[in-house]
């Protein structure tokens, strides 16, 4: 846009001092630029420069789309790679407390029944006492 803007000031600065030094008469040269030109102001070589420029920068466009795009897939990737490790991570913890808990029930039954049976008069699995410390 600025590009476009300065080459119309700059057409219009020169239409402005060619028209200054024209003669009356208007000459061959003159006769097929005024052909040329557009209604707007722009010769073909200024349009074919226009259309180049806008062609390169869809060229830039589509590649930072097409670069962007990659970068938002592989960011969703690395998400969804992070959610499933999360998920994976909190299961195997969840297991391992069902575990721990479990394991802790048994041996406080197990520990019940030795009460139980200790009270019963089973001495074999009753707690026996610890030796005193030596001094």
């Amino acid at each position: 846009m600025t590009r476009m803007l300065l080459a119309a000031t700059a057409a219009l600065a020169l239409f402005g001092a060619r028209q200054a030094t024209a003669q009356t008469e208007p000459d061959a040269a003159d006769t097929a630029a005024a052909v040329q030109t557009k209604p707007d102001g722009t010769t073909p070589e200024e349009r074919a420069n226009t259309a180049r420029l806008n062609a390169e920068q869809a060229a830039r466009a589509k590649a930072e789309n097409v670069t962007y795009e990659q970068e938002v897939a592989a960011a969703a990737a690395q998400e969804q790679a992070e959610q499933e490790k999360y998920a994976a991570e909190t299961a195997a913890y969840e297991a391992e407390k069902a575990r721990v808990a479990a394991m802790g029930a048994e041996e406080r039954m197990q520990w019940e029944a030795d009460v139980a049976a200790c009270k019963a008069g089973d001495t074999t699995r009753c707690a026996h006492p610890l030796p005193e410390p030596q001094r």
